[in-house]
């Protein structure tokens, strides 16, 4: 169907908003020709994947928007960087890298956005409401804010996220219409003891599992807490996106559009239904690991996505109770916002008797922060389990936070049952 253009759209298209605006709406107009969206329809706020990923062309487009004075039209925050910009000297990291992700981190200021620097937008500075049309990159954030708080976003990759926010407009197309967001698949949770449900290990596992059981579908989960936290279902979003394409799922009477059955499948039926037992959760969570246990580990890894005040607060009650030290790097990855409040909050020091190292508002996948010697690594993030091996060459060990704590002080992957 024909692309129908506001003037406004038109505008931005002619050029009469300036040329970086005018660069931003060809592609979004490319963008809607392509997946055949009749209209563009606008959104009120922004994330920023784009921002992450340090690579020529990378750099090259964010200082051309920028140069061609792109400025973002509605409030915009970046995903974490590829540079701990305040302490990547402490990390090894090399000049010239840091020289090019600095270069990167001030198109994008210099366009407007706001260096939040963080892989989970949802845990602090303008977190989108119910119903609100946003346009987010991040696969974890796109789940979180799809399924935890009901906001409604595609998967703005890179750099058609920064575009978004420059032109304030998107296909009108996907998760943004009601239609979309209907449930297709059931997934039930059967044979559970309640307490399995509360391990956190447990969220990072059941993701992992959902991730390729539901592929582009939006899978309804029937069984799950509803008194899940914010983190459990972080881990669970970030799994899910990671093993699959899970953009939005239903968890009913624990996620806004579902709390029925019926309302998550707006009254429909589900194409296909899947039952999950503890048999099938223990499984995936092996399928997380390459390292068995007793393997002797080179680092320790947590805060994928970034480490939360409450998994601070976690992690210093864990260290304190284990009455050793770690004989491993510990390293936490955080944003700066969260860092504070721990600060605040009295955990740091201690983290810091412990033998964590924090670095700030980046990623172990986006920078060098690991040395060549690092070959087993261990993690409670499903998302770093999924990635590590292929993205840092390693073998990886999951287990919950407590897990890795006690194999911190033992120097290798020690593990109590699965989940």
């Amino acid at each position: 169907m024909p692309l129908e253009l506001t003037d406004t759209d038109r505008r931005m298209l002619d050029g009469a908003c300036g040329d970086g605006a005018r660069l931003a709406m060809r592609i979004m107009v490319r963008w809607a020709d392509a997946c055949g969206a009749g209209e563009l329809m606008d959104v009120t706020q922004a994330h920023i994947d784009g921002c992450g990923l340090l690579s020529q062309a990378g750099l090259e487009f964010a200082e051309t928007l920028a140069g061609r004075g792109a400025r973002v039209t509605i409030p915009t925050t970046l995903n974490m960087g590829p540079l701990d910009l305040q302490n990547w000297r402490d990390f090894g990291v090399p000049d010239d890298f840091a020289a090019m992700a600095v270069r990167q981190a001030e198109a994008y200021t210099r366009m407007g956005c706001i260096p939040t620097w963080t892989c989970a937008p949802y845990q602090g500075y303008l977190t989108p409401r119910f119903g609100q049309q946003i346009a987010w990159g991040e696969s974890n954030a796109v789940a979180y804010a799809n399924s935890v708080l009901g906001a409604r976003t595609n998967m703005y990759g890179d750099y058609s996220d920064i575009c978004a926010a420059v032109t304030g407009r998107v296909p009108r197309q996907g998760l943004h219409l009601a239609e979309n967001r209907k449930g297709q698949i059931l997934v039930r949770l059967l044979e559970f003891d309640p307490a399995a449900l509360r391990d956190d290990a447990f969220w990072p596992a059941f993701g992992h599992l959902l991730g390729p059981l539901a592929g582009d579908r939006v899978p309804v989960i029937e069984g799950l807490p509803a008194d899940a936290t914010d983190d459990q279902l972080k881990a669970l979003c970030a799994a899910a996106a990671s093993s699959g394409a899970v953009a939005l799922f239903h968890a009913v009477g624990v996620t806004p559009e579902a709390p029925t059955l019926a309302e998550a499948f707006q009254g429909g039926e589900p194409l296909e239904t899947f039952d999950v037992r503890p048999a099938d959760l223990a499984a995936a969570a092996r399928d997380l690991s390459t390292a068995e246990d007793g393997t002797p580990i080179d680092a320790l890894l947590v805060g994928c996505p970034h480490f939360s005040f409450a998994e601070f607060r976690s992690l210093a009650d864990l260290v304190r109770d284990s009455g050793g030290v770690s004989r491993v790097p510990f390293i936490v990855i955080t944003s700066t916002q969260s860092h504070a409040l721990a600060l605040r909050g009295g955990f740091l020091d201690a983290l810091a008797d412990f033998g964590v190292r924090i670095t700030l508002d980046t990623c172990m996948f986006h920078t060098p922060m690991l040395s060549p010697e690092v070959k087993v690594v261990m993690t409670d993030s499903g998302k770093c389990a999924y990635y590590a091996p292929g993205e840092l060459g390693v073998e990886v060990a999951f287990a919950s936070l407590a897990d890795c704590v006690r194999s911190a002080v033992e120097g290798r992957v020690t593990r109590r049952a699965e989940p």
